[in-house]
């Protein structure tokens, strides 16, 4: 299986973890060899509620029964498409009333970039620096970091960039700006929070410049920070949102939600965005179940509570800091070679820890919501005993 990897699977680095899973269940991963392996990143936090969750399960059967692929997205009315949307509109608040259901949290913000060109009839984007967005074009145009870009260039004009918590840099946004888009917390820079009602001045601004702000909850939203959606935790409404990853409890999709003003522009001209399988019958009935599981368990507040066994079991002098919130937290070592260091002997001892995608010193703590006590403290104990021989 491994040569079979290497040579008929396209790569995305030259040196991936190669874990041959078997199976996973809850909040473990099996091995070829049925190793264990308690999993303390939850996909890239897209299984909020672990692997193989029942209540999703029991959905996409359900649904698979009934129909699968049918129309191109938009056209037939299907059930699973208009529950999910209406469900997303009652967790949503303020006017963000209405969804566009994709494939993936890239698609969706492309299409927002998109939305906000065509409601606001301007063309600049503003972006963060050091922020991710997905790797499509159109999101890597608003991801500032040359190393991952250069090799793609030209991709799409009119992008500037400002530093995230920079309130200086705000100024920056005029009124030729299109849309701010900013990730609620910023994932790959390390798991940075907004401070000093960051946000809301962001919010100001753009009100001020008829700008739209978008915000990236593809890692932050459904639990993780122990808010539906991360920007509650800041007292900020922005005009269109962005989400997956954990939207679809396990499988694959993506959405953009906004008020019926904004997203109605989409329909001139007609098919202003398209696509043949988002919304998926299947996904979305899944992705439904995800959101009311989440709701159901109380998964929101578990996350916090969840947080604070982490930072307490996680204090260790090599461990300089812990960024995030909820469960979605970095810890951040002396330095980069600490970090790998950590990540590879962590695999060895039965732990799935992961790196983030700019800071070098970080290493990922996104477990599923659901992780049970005894498990967080399990991975603790693997933690501290590594850190001991570091």
């Amino acid at each position: 299986m491994k040569k079979d990897f290497f040579s008929y699977q396209a790569q995305t680095s030259t040196h991936p973890m190669g874990l041959e899973v078997s199976s996973a269940k809850g909040s473990y991963i099996f091995d070829a060899n049925g190793k264990a392996y308690l999993d303390f990143v939850a996909g890239v936090s897209a299984n909020a509620l672990g692997h193989q969750p029942g209540e999703v399960i029991e959905a996409i059967i359900n649904q698979l029964d009934r129909y699968m692929h049918v129309m191109v997205y938009g056209e037939f009315i299907q059930e699973p498409q208009v529950a999910l949307a209406k469900k997303m509109a009652s967790i949503m608040p303020g006017k963000l009333s209405k969804t566009y259901l994709v494939n993936s949290g890239t698609e969706a913000t492309e299409a927002s970039i998109k939305l906000a060109k065509r409601y606001t009839g301007k063309a600049e984007i503003i972006a963060a620096k050091r922020s991710y967005h997905g790797n499509t074009q159109g999101s890597m145009s608003v991801m500032d970091y040359p190393e991952r870009k250069n090799p793609f260039m030209p991709l799409i004009p009119g992008v500037r960039f400002i530093d995230f918590n920079n309130e200086e840099d705000l100024k920056k946004i005029t009124s030729k700006t299109a849309a701010v888009i900013l990730e609620t917390i910023q994932g790959g820079a390390g798991f940075i929070e907004p401070k000093n009602d960051y946000l809301k001045k962001v919010k100001k601004r753009c009100e001020e410049t008829g700008t739209l702000l978008i915000l990236d909850e593809i890692q932050t939203g459904f639990g993780r920070t122990g808010k539906m959606m991360g920007f509650e935790n800041y007292g900020v409404i922005p005009d269109i949102v962005i989400t997956g990853k954990a939207l679809g409890g396990g499988m694959p999709i993506g959405a953009f939600t906004s008020t019926p003003e904004i997203m109605d522009v989409l329909t001139d001209p007609a098919m202003g965005h398209i696509t043949t399988f988002g919304g998926h019958p299947v996904i979305a009935a899944g992705a439904l179940a995800t959101i009311n599981s989440i709701e159901k368990k109380q998964l929101c507040k578990e996350s916090l509570r969840k947080e604070k066994i982490l930072r307490k079991g996680l204090k260790h002098p090599k461990i300089k800091e812990i960024r995030g919130k909820g469960l979605m937290l970095s810890l951040i070592m002396e330095t980069p070679e600490q970090a790998d260091n950590l990540i590879l002997k962590a695999l060895d001892n039965g732990l799935i820890l992961f790196w983030l995608l700019y800071e070098n010193r970080a290493v990922r703590i996104t477990p599923p919501l659901t992780i049970s006590d005894d498990d967080l403290y399990k991975g603790i104990g693997i933690i501290q005993e590594l850190l001991e021989n570091l």
